[in-house]
């Protein structure tokens, strides 16, 4: 039995958004507790919080997609990361979604270039943040890396959310 989260009733939205915001807690517990830099590059993740929120917006609205994004950060501040975690995060989370939403809108984009630009421009929003934090532009010469770190894990969470939206049946593919 499919579950339609557009119909209109207010306690499936509410429960669905839920397990949503749980759900991208846990993923961002789940880096915070196994970080991968030591394997690879410093400050590199996966990202795989933002595989909630692609789901959400695919399958929900821009608006809700951006309340679960909020409130995981704020969240996940507190509990984890604190302050500083907050400020990264919501530069990326901020940047990130915004350009999603956008690409999302056009229609000329399938959901894994939507997910690529999402990791490149969650690189890109915690850049930011961090040259406005260190008053200094130097953080933007390790661009190049994120850059291509950004389309490798938003190709896959592009791909994951493909998957999960389809098995779900929660999204109608062309």
């Amino acid at each position: 039995m499919k579950v339609n989260i557009h119909d209109g009733k207010r306690t499936t939205r509410m429960g669905y958004t839920a397990v949503l915001i749980a759900l991208a807690m846990i993923f961002s517990y789940i880096e915070a507790v196994f970080p991968f830099s030591w394997v690879t590059l410093p400050g590199f993740k996966i990202g795989i919080a933002n595989l909630v929120i692609v789901v959400a917006m695919y399958s929900m609205d821009f608006k809700m997609a951006l309340g679960i994004n909020v409130l995981r950060v704020i969240l996940v501040g507190f509990l984890f990361t604190g302050a500083f975690g907050i400020l990264y995060s919501m530069g990326g989370c901020v940047l990130s979604l915004s350009g999603m939403g956008l690409l999302k809108k056009t229609g000329k984009f399938s959901i894994l270039g939507v997910g690529m630009a999402g990791g490149v421009l969650h690189n890109t929003g915690q850049l930011i943040v961090a040259a406005i934090i260190l008053t200094s532009t130097k953080t933007f010469f390790y661009f190049p890396v994120l850059l291509f770190t950004g389309m490798g894990t938003g190709l896959v969470i592009g791909y994951m959310s493909y998957i999960i939206l389809s098995r779900l049946k929660l999204m109608q593919f062309n």
